[in-house]
């Protein structure tokens, strides 16, 4: 095998108008690929193209390939010099260069009206989502007619783990929160009472605020963060090492075995912790009125019932329900919508906990506005 010879360039009559620059040496991309030789040549290349019209002769190189060739294409600003001298098979080289002609990097439209494109891509995205999550609904409705028709077959188990995952084990975080809002509401809400002689105004404030809006509002804000959380990255999971994937494979329906459960679960938990919610929140406020106003528990208990009426109660419940539902629904959609990677599992999470939140909102606003004449 010959040994390469080291490219070089040569001016025959010096760099002037007119000088012939000759080349010689093995112009190939093993040849070329070291620094050296490669800053060597780019300098005779600048040399060159200051020097005017050159005379070039490539007759006495050993051997060229394609990379070679591009670089003289390129030194000759991609057309051929007036004077060229070539080897046999040279030739080829210069026609495949002079067909492409120059290549050059396609340049990017600037988008004037971009965010026109993006709100359209937002909206269409919201309305997948929402035509998933009208899937699911009624996926979960034939299911629970199906769990109604035949008991006995019903996932029992999966219930039963649900309600211990969601709403046992949630109680002592709920209870914190809950007495710790009830002794910031009760103290904030005392100072302001105490100036206009209203200390017995107390309870009232305290029991419609926390049974009816802030127990179903506080504990299903926890539930999604903490619950809904679990919900979307155990499905999440299960699609990364495709167990859903063998599920559908064995016949189990995912709708029957894993949503329906965890919706039934979180809608039977979800009152009872907001009772355990409202409880706790009610502790805390007493505990706060005795230290503030030094209104006695018993006058509190004693108040209580009449200033709360029994609607307000039920409503609070009631939300609690549908909160838990809500909450089951989308941590679900989202997590059967992962897609089997990491990032795709973190965004997803991520990304259900907050429409979780938001939702929940949203329905305490509409049934604001529903039973806004009810229970005063």
């Amino acid at each position: 095998m010959p040994i390469a010879q080291e490219p070089s360039l040569t001016f025959q009559s010096g760099a002037t108008p007119g000088a012939t620059v000759t080349a010689d040496g093995t112009w190939q991309v093993h040849a070329l690929a070291h620094r050296k030789v490669m800053k060597t040549l780019s300098a005779k290349f600048k040399q060159v193209h200051g020097s005017g019209e050159a005379q070039w002769d490539l007759s006495a190189i050993d051997s060229m390939d394609h990379i070679g060739a591009q670089m003289f294409w390129q030194a000759w600003g991609y057309k051929r010099p007036a004077s060229l001298k070539l080897a046999p098979g040279q030739e080829e080289f210069f026609k495949r260069l002079e067909a492409a002609g120059k290549l050059e990097l396609p340049r990017q439209r600037k988008q004037h009206m971009g965010w026109i494109t993006t709100l359209g891509g937002g909206i269409l995205h919201f309305f997948e989502h929402l035509q998933g999550f009208v899937k699911l609904i009624g996926q979960v409705t034939q299911d629970l007619w199906r769990f109604v028709k035949s008991p006995i077959r019903g996932p029992w188990k999966e219930i039963s783990a649900n309600i211990f995952h969601a709403g046992f084990q949630a109680l002592g975080i709920t209870a914190l929160v809950g007495f710790l809002i009830g002794v910031v509401l009760s103290y904030l809400s005392a100072q302001q009472l105490r100036n206009f002689g209203g200390d017995i105004y107390l309870v009232n404030l305290l029991g419609m605020s926390i049974i009816r809006e802030l127990g179903p509002l506080l504990a299903a804000i926890l539930v999604a963060g903490r619950s809904g959380s679990s919900i979307t990255a155990q499905l999440g999971v299960m699609r990364v090492t495709e167990e859903l994937d063998a599920m559908l494979v064995m016949g189990i329906s995912h709708g029957f075995r894993l949503v329906m459960p965890k919706v039934v679960a979180l809608a039977i938990s979800m009152p009872l912790l907001v009772i355990w919610t409202d409880t706790m929140a009610l502790v805390g406020g007493m505990v706060a009125a005795k230290i503030e106003l030094n209104l006695s528990a018993r006058y509190f208990i004693q108040k209580l019932p009449d200033a709360v009426p029994l609607a307000n109660y039920m409503i609070g419940l009631g939300k609690g329900t549908v909160f838990g539902m809500l909450i089951a629904l989308v941590s679900c959609h989202f997590g059967l919508r992962i897609q089997p990677n990491t990032e795709s599992l973190g965004r997803g999470t991520t990304t259900s906990v907050v429409t979780a939140i938001t939702v929940v909102i949203l329905a305490d606003a509409v049934f604001a506005i529903v039973f806004n004449g009810v229970g005063f």
